[in-house]
């Protein structure tokens, strides 16, 4: 059973450890902050509250249970830190922020103190590790203590499952999946584990035994919980990233036609260890390498090829935009084989803007990119002469 709370504060702290990858960046965010700070106490609660660590805190002091009011301390200051959570979350003036805030923090500290005066008022003898709550269930003042950490847990879980479901219908995307997990979480805390204790301490007051309920069945709900709330707290923060990513690898392998082509005019220094590049940074340095390449070859642009390539996929059924990128990329293709030939440049070239520069992103550095591996079809399924052979010159009219 040690081992599944355990896991609970693993998944906690992975989770901290991910959103505090910037740690000044998150000091400075109060909302990031009060999330790390709810997923740091989160995992300090499930480190307390396995019975290893209750024996070694008991051993330490040399009190018996002295575990149990540490853990329901810290269960308090995370239920604390979930409802600061909700309070930066939902926003508002900094001066009314700030008083709910330190409302919260000044509640949740009288319940931590009362919950340490009432240990200290029943002084408990007999150490129990693991069924605390059900052992001490009927003892006066432990009683009290026991149902005042279950009941300040469950407004905070509560609070947070109300929350999130009216967010959750205002918001798309991977923001609502997390809130929905974070809602599942909470939801499983609420019904796994503190109704399993509820059940089993009422159980207790009227002489009937459910000990199992809370030393069984509400741990790995607990552990299960504290999964499913920081995949939500992860989701939101994570996966946008991920997917940026992902379209950074697909746009830098979609790339590579164009960068074949243009690559040796390019005179951009090579990246520093590129092979430790994250897909963004490297799929920027080809974007950036690619418009340096795009200027040395600006003067080798021969615009009577590219009009005629143009007009030729426009008789061959092309829409506008795509005849234009298609006589943009034979005029590239032969201004990079002019270029590499040391050829000169042809007369008259004068200025032209290609479509991929006069976009933003990548996008347009794609579609030049496809347009050099797809050429266009003639309306019988043949290809157009001026594709076929971009140096051809126009034939001369039949004179009959």
């Amino acid at each position: 059973m040690s081992l599944l709370v355990y896991l609970g504060g693993l998944m906690f702290g992975l989770t901290s450890v991910l959103l505090a990858r910037r740690p000044r960046a998150a000091l400075r965010n109060p909302l990031t902050l009060s999330t790390w700070l709810a997923i740091v106490l989160g995992a300090l609660v499930f480190v307390c509250a396995a019975p290893p660590t209750l024996a070694a805190v008991n051993d330490l002091t040399g009190i018996p249970n002295f575990g149990a009011p540490l853990t329901y301390g810290m269960l308090n200051a995370y239920s604390c830190a979930v409802l600061v959570l909700l309070i930066n979350w939902r926003g508002g003036p900094r001066a009314r922020v700030r008083r709910l805030v330190l409302r919260t923090v000044a509640a949740y500290g009288l319940l931590t103190a009362a919950i340490v005066a009432l240990f200290a008022l029943a002084g408990p003898d007999t150490e129990r590790l693991t069924d605390l709550d059900t052992y001490y269930a009927t003892t006066p003042y432990l009683r009290e203590m026991i149902l005042l950490y279950l009941l300040g847990h469950s407004a905070a879980m509560l609070a947070l499952c109300l929350v999130c479901l009216k967010w959750g219908r205002e918001v798309t995307g991977s923001l609502r999946t997390g809130l929905r997990l974070i809602v599942l979480g909470a939801l499983l805390d609420l019904v796994g584990f503190q109704l399993a204790k509820y059940t089993a301490v009422v159980a207790r007051w009227t002489g009937h035994d459910l000990d199992v309920l809370s030393t069984r069945v509400a741990p790995p709900m607990a552990s299960l919980a504290a999964l499913l709330c920081s995949a939500g707290f992860l989701l939101p923060r994570l996966l946008p990233p991920v997917l940026a990513h992902r379209r950074a690898l697909v746009d830098h392998r979609r790339l590579e036609p164009l960068w074949a082509l243009v690559g040796p005019a390019s005179t951009t220094p090579g990246p520093p260890a590129a092979r430790w590049l994250l897909p963004q940074e490297r799929l920027q340095w080809r974007e950036v390498a690619i418009h340096d390449a795009l200027l040395a070859l600006a003067p080798y642009f021969d615009h009577r090829l590219r009009e005629r390539v143009r007009d030729a996929a426009l008789a061959a059924g092309s829409t506008p935009h795509r005849a234009r990128l298609t006589a943009e990329a034979a005029m590239l293709t032969e201004a990079a084989r002019r270029a590499a030939a040391r050829a000169e440049p042809p007369q008259g070239s004068g200025t032209y803007r290609l479509h991929a520069t006069e976009v933003s992103g990548t996008g347009g550095l794609v579609e030049l990119a496809q347009a050099l591996t797809r050429p266009p079809a003639a309306p019988d399924g043949t290809v157009p002469s001026a594709m076929a052979d971009p140096m051809a010159e126009p034939e001369e009219p039949h004179v009959a």
